[in-house]
């Protein structure tokens, strides 16, 4: 554990001023309705499908039956749709697989480069429409140590593919791995993104822009190579038994960026820091209430003062029979001025169905 731990906080600094500080962002708005109510703030007690995407270690803690997910929701005022499907199954004893995609997409996008006609008449019968969408294939595997049954660990290999219509089309690769430890009633779990750095190859169709170019005096880019630098997630959590009707599960993570110095609460050389806090209400197991605050950013006023803002983040669930239905209220954009969107995500556990 002592070696993963420190491969887990050092390869960070290796990728430092090597890759783009934003690339692959739909990456990092986040799944499942029970997660994004409670601020993502899940790296340390997430235990079912949806580690694939969290902490690919909690993976391992699907012991009976197959689980199933679903997610859907519409950003900025529905004009991009982002979906999530996910999949996981134990292997053996020890060990469990999952597979999740995600497409976070614009659909319906005017071209108008071919507006004009070779005569220099507008037809606007020449108008087409096409997609602008990035995939991302994540295969999860995750196991719990033999020797120390409290300790879990896991990985991800990834596969992105985006495109801009007929345009442009990118794919690229990457790896995550990820640990958790329990530790009487206290959870601590890590997980490091992107962790040799995730790249994308994008290759420009050219002919497919015609003369616009040429005739605007614009250039199409010439790099082609996108390198995602890795990111470190770490959080520890505890569940408080109220009574035998009710149970209060927190969590507090630190998420640690190292592309440059961003807003954050914690900015500086080294890396940023920004804390998620998360608080979950079960009743009997069956109607869970959840609320969350993250995205903690510091600004300033003309006059120089400096002020700092957060995001608040609520949802509520219901399970029976192996079947969770979730919604959150969540600023999914993850930005302070963008409005509120409405998240639903559906999980079917069949062990549980079964057992009932």
């Amino acid at each position: 554990m002592k070696k993963l731990a420190l491969i887990l906080f050092i390869i960070p600094f290796f990728a430092i001023g090597q890759g783009r500080k934003y690339s692959n962002e739909f990456l990092n708005i986040g799944v499942d309705a029970a997660a994004l109510g409670m601020s993502n703030a899940v790296i340390a007690n997430v235990n079912d499908l949806t580690a694939g995407y969290w902490n690919p270690a909690g993976l391992a803690q699907v012991k009976k039956g197959w689980q199933a997910a679903a997610m859907h929701t519409e950003l900025f005022a529905s004009i991009a749709q982002y979906d999530y499907l996910s999949f996981a199954k134990p292997v053996d004893e020890y060990s469990a697989i999952g597979v999740s995609l995600i497409r976070f997409g614009v659909d319906d996008i005017l071209n108008t480069t071919e507006l004009i006609d070779e005569n220099g008449n507008v037809d606007y019968d020449r108008i087409s429409k096409f997609s602008a969408a990035d995939y991302a294939l994540l295969i999860s595997y995750a196991r719990t140590a033999k020797k120390d049954k409290n300790f879990r660990y896991g990985g991800n290999a990834k596969i992105i593919y985006r495109h801009i219509g007929k345009f442009a089309n990118a794919v690229g690769f990457g790896f995550d791995l990820g640990a958790q430890y329990t530790l009487n009633k206290w959870q601590f779990g890590a997980n490091l993104k992107d962790v040799t750095s995730t790249f994308n190859s994008w290759t420009i169709h050219k002919d497919e822009f015609g003369d616009i170019f040429e005739t605007t005096g614009n250039e199409l880019p010439t790099e082609n190579l996108e390198l995602t630098i890795p990111s470190l997630g770490i959080g520890a959590g505890r569940d408080f038994e109220i009574n035998t009707k009710y149970t209060l599960r927190t969590e507090l993570n630190a998420i640690m960026t190292f592309g440059g110095r961003e807003n954050t609460l914690v900015s500086a050389d080294f890396g940023n820091i920004s804390p998620n806090f998360g608080a979950q209400l079960d009743y009997r197991g069956f109607v869970f209430l959840r609320a969350g605050v993250g995205n903690v950013t510091r600004s300033r006023n003309f006059d120089g003062s400096t002020y700092y803002t957060v995001q608040p983040n609520m949802g509520i669930g219901i399970k029976y029979r192996g079947i969770s239905i979730d919604y959150a209220l969540s600023n999914i954009g993850n930005a302070n001025d963008l409005s509120y969107s409405n998240v639903f995500s559906l999980k079917f556990n069949f062990a549980e169905f079964n057992r009932s």
